[in-house]
Parts: C-alpha cells; structure tokens; sequence
C-alpha cells in the first residue's frame, strides 16, 4: 500500500491510511490516535505473498507495541516460492474496522482472450480456497472498460450482501480506468475492506494493493515510479538482461532455479508457459526473448545467459512457437555467435544442443547453428515446426538425466576435458 494509495488516488479509490518506513514516533502515535490500531508490515520488492499466513504482519494499538514490531520487521526475511527475500523497511497502516472484505482482480485472461474481472464477497483469503460459487470470473470488453451493471451481477450471481453492492457498483469500475490508461496488465485489491459509515453506508476501503505493469507499454511512464520498484530483488543476471529493455525486441527472464541444469532461452510466452512448467526445477530460467529482436541485441542477451549459467547447464535448449516475424537465422547465428565467444574465452563446457522452432529462415538459421556446435565438437539435436514442443521438452527431460548419468563425462571426454568437468 506504500506505492498502492498514490495510484488508486488517481482513480479516486479509497484506501487505508498508510506511514512509510521514515514515519517518526510523533506521526505513528497520532496515526495510533485516530485509528486505534494499526498494521505494521514488511516492505519487500516486487509482489511478495502469504505475508499474514507467515507472521509478518504486526498489529499494535500504542506506541510501544508498534515499535517493537518495526524492530522485528524492518530487516526480516521471508522464503516466497523458490525465492528468500529480505525486507527493507516497514510501513504502518490504519486498521480499518469491517465485517464485510472483498476480493476484485482485473487481469489479461489467456482462456477469455479478454480482460477479466474476478470478484468474491469473501476476501481475505487465497482465492483458490473458495468454493466456485462463491468466485465471479467475468470477461469484459476493452473498449467499452468495466460497465457498473457487470459488478452488479456478477455480486448477484454470487449471493453478496445486498448492503455492499451499491458500493463497489460505484466504486469498483474505477480500477479498469487504472489498470487501462497506466499499462497495467493486472491489479488485484484483497482485501478490500467495506468501511461503515456515520450513517451506516459502507465504504470500499483498498487495503492490500498488487499490480503488473507491461514495461513495453509506454503509458506506464506517466505515473513516474522509480526504478528500484521494478527491480524485485533482481540478480546480478537479470539486471543484466533488463539493461536491453531499450531495444528492440523482448527481454524478460527471471531465475527459477540458480542450481538448474537446462539453460532455456525461450521465444513466445505460450511456449516459456509450456516449457517452464514441464521442466520445472531443472529449468534455470523463465524467459521470453522474441518480438523479432536484432542481431545484436539476440547476441548480448545470449553472451549474458551463457557467461552466468553455462558452465553448469547440461542442456542449451532453444525453444519457441512458430514465429511469425522473428527472424530464426538472425536470431540463431547470435546466439551461435555468442557461443563460439564464450568457448574461445572460457573454454569448452560439456553440453548437448537441442532446438526446437518454426518461422522465417528456419533452414539457414538451422544450419548455421548446426555448423557452430560441429565447429566446437558439440552434441545437438533440431526439431522443426511441425513437432510439438511438448514432445521436445520431454526428450530434453531425457538428454538431462543421460547428462547426469554419464553423458557428460562422454562429452567431456569427446572434448579433452579433465575429469570431473
């Protein structure tokens, strides 16, 4: 909610009352003072779960309980997924009394093909633990945005209180003008607590605030956020990569295992979805790299992937769709490129070449990185686009466990490398 409140006030939402981490005692207790109680958390980068559920939310309703909680908080870390990750702050925020919270998320949904608003009267909690019934999912059109009667009957649908309909038909068609006109492609409030009123009308009260941005939609710039909120706790790896942003062509990775054995450089988000999920913990990284990027830039986004992780893949596994405008040859004598410099710089490294692709220059991008792996005494295999990628990623599911059986001593040995390489 730190950097939340300022955005949903652009739409007007209302939001809980939130401290930053400089908050002096003087502001904290008058905070206190008006509230009654208030909420200490952790701040982490990037969207960070499951804080509550892992005892990282503070509550105190004096100065003295609030302090200590800043104390145990400021610094704590927190394992989130396959990622540890430190907090560097804390903020406070007001408690907002409710009887009633409420979950809503807009998101780009891959089976509507279309924005989609999700909405339960029961928030609070992990949407997947609800009862299907009780989870409205509602396509809706981009370019007529989120109409008060879709809310509407989508809380009637779902049995919501009749006291808290009229609130959020009024409020909550708001947030697709945030999510719209700022390059959003997901926000989701939970919980978003419904705040009585003098004379008992209720307020939606924003308390938990989450979104993603599309980084190559430029409409996000208008909100002026600083860098470090798009870092996350980015490795060393991924900084590097997020340098060629400015360029053409797609560059979005994330390190899912450092201890990983498939180096996947992947093109297409269906495709990084698919292999991503298959391969899970021996794949090293998620990526996407297609949007028809340059030589060049293809070149230095290959010269990173293998300066950090080749050394310990048993796999370069290049994989995408069949593509449309990428240019498969320029694309492939990059990365085969790069290879033949990370050889002549580092030395060989044991390792079996496997591609699976489709789209312009197929053929010659095939053989001109079929020639890069004989020139450096390389084991490879290509599939085309008529294969199915579920098919490869399996039989490269397969090349990793004969890697780590003997095949890497083989090729080590084919190489002239001393044991253990």
């Amino acid at each position: 909610m730190l950097y939340g409140a300022p955005l949903l006030k652009h739409v007007d939402f209302p939001t809980s009352e939130v401290l930053g981490p400089g908050a002096t005692e003087d502001e904290i207790q008058d905070l206190i003072d008006r509230h009654k109680l208030i909420l200490i958390k952790p701040v982490f980068r990037g969207g960070v779960g499951k804080k509550g559920k892992a005892g990282l939310i503070g509550r105190a309703s004096d100065l003295k309980t609030a302090l200590k909680e800043k104390e145990r908080l400021y610094f704590i870390e927190h394992q989130h997924g396959n990622a540890r990750v430190k907090a560097n702050g804390v903020t406070f925020e007001s408690g907002v009394p409710a009887e009633h919270e409420v979950y809503f998320a807009i998101t780009d949904s891959t089976h509507y093909r279309a924005p989609t608003m999700t909405l339960t009267h029961r928030g609070g909690v992990d949407i997947e633990e609800l009862d299907k019934h009780e989870v409205a999912q509602v396509p809706f059109e981009a370019l007529t945005g989120l109409k008060a009667f879709v809310v509407a009957n989508a809380l009637t649908d779902i049995g919501a209180p009749k006291e808290i309909i009229s609130p959020l038909v009024q409020h909550l068609p708001k947030l697709w003008e945030l999510v719209h006109h700022y390059g959003m492609t997901t926000l989701e409030l939970n919980p978003i607590r419904m705040r009585p009123g003098r004379e008992g009308r209720l307020t939606p009260v924003a308390c938990d605030f989450k979104c993603g941005f599309d980084r190559d939609d430029p409409r996000w710039q208008r909100l002026d956020l600083q860098d470090h909120l798009f870092a996350a706790d980015a490795s060393a790896f991924e900084h590097e990569v997020n340098q060629l942003r400015t360029h053409q062509g797609q560059s979005d990775v994330f390190v899912i295992n450092e201890n990983g054995t498939i180096l996947a450089p992947t093109f297409g988000g269906g495709a990084n979805s698919l292999v991503t999920e298959v391969l899970g913990e021996a794949a090293i990284i998620s990526s996407d790299f297609g949007g028809n990027p340059p030589y060049e830039k293809m070149k230095a986004v290959a010269r990173i992937c293998y300066k950090h992780w080749l050394a310990q893949a048993n796999v370069l596994f290049i994989i995408g769709g069949k593509s449309n405008n990428t240019d498969i040859y320029e694309t492939f004598r990059a990365m085969g490129d790069a290879l033949r410099e990370y050889f002549s710089s580092h030395g060989p490294t044991p390792l079996y070449v496997v591609v699976g692709r489709g789209g312009p220059n197929l053929v010659r991008g095939m053989g001109a990185l079929a020639e890069t792996c004989e020139s450096l005494n390389l084991p490879y295999r290509f599939f085309g686009f008529d294969s199915a990628i579920s098919e490869v990623v399996n039989y490269v599911k397969g090349i990793d466990e004969w890697m780590k059986a003997n095949g890497r001593a083989e090729i080590a040995a084919h190489l002239k490398l001393r044991p253990g390489a």
